[in-house]
């Protein structure tokens, strides 16, 4: 809940005139008291009631009575208007619910402290759902004004009990908003109005900002990036410096314009902190370019594979990294968001778009973020764009992705930070109806190439030894049969399935995992891209003695090799 404390100056009535008529900004319905000094205050009701402008003046009077008692004692500006604001995803509170918090904000804030019979004056006005304006006139029974000094932050404190107590949600206030901050700018009253103005379903500037963003996405220096923004759309213009150097950037969109019909231009700081041209020139130096295998096969990384081991990572780093490294990977991780609409089916762009944007406002802080620690991650976004993903990489990244914001949706709970809670449960239902549209066929593709049923069931034992605390659980999924045909693929091409299942279990916890199958599925096929033993490597393997397994429950998070191959044949996984 927000609140808003104004100084409006000595005219009761106009103000009262406001609350009870049309509205402007916004429409005004259903006008009524809900609260008040005495509970007997004359209800003007809307502006075209009967009796209106009758009670409009019975109001204005009363209000206004120990103000003309006070006479040249009263102060200047002897009108308080304090608006209460809910949340946008919180409930629809009852007019006694309203009328409660009215009342503990007036005593909060010395305006008419409980029990005491020389209080202020006030009436709580209700003419939308989800808010309420409190008006009160500045002068006491005892003709004195009120000790209402501090206002703003005695009523913030009082509405953070209020929330807690009515279950809305907490709005961060203090140091812990400073903390929550995220790096995208608010668009302004005037740039929401004037979006609603002229049909657009987001502003100006949450539209430039996605395009930036997106475009940063893909740029690997400073003028392809300009290029981007040019072949967007947007109307680009740089600063230069005597020197010649670069000094800052402004993009505008077409069609928006002033009263003097010139174009509106942004400079990338004011659309987010993190846009600004130096910015992104430290961003677009911290990309990592991906290796290229020597190998005799002479393969590439598979991109889409480096980016799902990477964001894997993310949550170990989020627990137990500083700040500034945490923040850098869930910096690169927001790109690789902004990067997937880029690649992905037509009917799952809106989905991911929607991702990005909450993304950004659930997982930004103050931190400073350092961007050579996520160079890896950054090197397969940019890989991404050469090596186009079927539907088997794309459900791969989808499913670390879940994992990522999961990790970052309990970092917020567990410092109270609640709108970056609820910013990150709007991702996860995006990044979740993304992926249940995406994993189904890959998974068929897979399950139809089933193996036999004893090989199914040596599989099976496998799965038992690796991961015995989720092994009823993955038999019992349909990902089942997919998963073994992932293993039979794996032991085809050279790899020791145990190994691989024991491996693939180690590398992270599959505690958040919606499906603990397919998780292993895609982690499977990461390790099975990488070369698997030549044939005097499996040789030396089988004559070497087995060093005994540790059940991965009694395991720290050290993962278990792949194989006892040189190390050469496992040079070239996802880092």
């Amino acid at each position: 809940m927000i609140a808003n404390i104004v100084k409006p100056g000595s005219y009761t009535r106009g103000v009262l005139r406001y609350l009870f008529g049309p509205g402007t900004a916004t429409v005004h319905t259903d006008q009524h008291i809900v609260a008040s000094w005495d509970g007997f205050v004359p209800d003007p009701g809307p502006e075209d009631s009967l009796g209106h402008n009758e009670r409009m003046d019975q109001l204005a009077k009363a209000l206004d009575l120990r103000v003309r008692q006070a006479g040249d004692h009263a102060p200047a500006g002897h009108v308080w208007h304090c608006s209460l604001r809910a949340a946008p995803e919180d409930r629809i509170l009852t007019d006694a619910e309203w009328a409660q918090v009215a009342r503990r904000i007036v005593h909060a804030t010395g305006i008419a402290p409980n029990g005491d019979p020389d209080g202020c004056r006030w009436i709580a006005v209700r003419h939308a759902d989800d808010h309420i304006h409190i008006v009160a006139t500045k002068v006491r029974g005892d003709l004195r004004p009120p000790r209402n000094w501090n206002d703003y932050h005695r009523a913030m404190t009082e509405l953070t009990r209020i929330e807690e107590e009515l279950g809305l949600t907490r709005i961060p206030r203090g140091r812990q908003a400073a903390v929550e901050t995220p790096a995208a700018k608010r668009s302004t009253r005037a740039e929401q109005e004037k979006a609603k103005r002229t049909g657009r379903t987001t502003t100006v500037r949450e539209e430039l900002r996605h395009v930036v963003r997106t475009a940063l996405t893909r740029a690997e220096d400073l003028d392809e990036f300009f290029n981007l923004l040019a072949d967007a759309g947007l109307q680009v213009e740089t600063r230069t410096l005597p020197s010649g150097d670069l000094q800052g950037y402004k993009v505008a969109l077409p069609g928006d314009t002033n009263a003097d019909g010139e174009p509106v231009f942004y400079s990338g700081s004011s659309l987010a902190t993190d846009l600004s041209l130096p910015k992104i020139q430290q961003r677009l130096a911290a990309v990592e370019v991906t290796a290229v295998d020597t190998s005799p096969a002479g393969r590439r990384p598979n991109p889409w594979h480096q980016a799902a081991a990477c964001a894997e990572r993310i949550p170990h780093h989020i627990g137990h990294s500083p700040a500034d490294i945490a923040q850098a990977h869930l910096a690169a991780f927001g790109e690789v968001l902004y990067a997937m609409p880029l690649y992905a089916p037509a009917h799952l762009k809106d989905e991911l778009r929607r991702a990005a944007v909450a993304f950004e406002h659930a997982a930004h802080t103050r931190a400073r973020v350092d961007h050579k620690h996520a160079r890896a991650l950054r090197g397969a976004i940019n890989g991404m764009r050469h090596q186009p993903t079927d539907g088997s990489g794309l459900a791969m990244l989808l499913d670390a992705a879940i994992l990522v914001v999961t990790a970052v949706q309990r970092r917020n709970a567990l410092h109270q930070h609640d709108r970056q809670v609820v910013a990150a449960r709007q991702a996860l239902v995006h990044l979740r109806a993304a992926y249940d549209q995406t994993f189904p066929e890959p998974l068929a593709a897979m399950a139809s190439l089933k193996p036999p049923v004893n090989t199914v069931r040596r599989y099976a034992q496998h799965v038992r030894d690796a991961v015995p605390v989720y092994a009823a659980q993955i038999l019992a999924e349909s990902a089942w049969e997919a998963l073994a045909a992932t293993l039979a693929a794996a032991e085809a091409a050279g790899h020791n399935p145990a190994e691989l299942l024991h491996h693939a279990a180690g590398r992270r916890s599959l505690d958040d995992a919606t499906s603990p199958a397919r998780t292993l599925i895609w982690r499977i096929e990461r390790l099975g891209d990488r070369h698997a033993p030549s044939l005097q490597a499996r040789a030396a393997q089988a004559r070497s003695p087995r060093v005994p397994h540790v059940p991965f429950t009694a395991r720290a998070t050290a993962a278990t090799p792949l194989t006892s191959a040189a190390p050469s044949s496992r040079a070239h996984g996802s880092r």
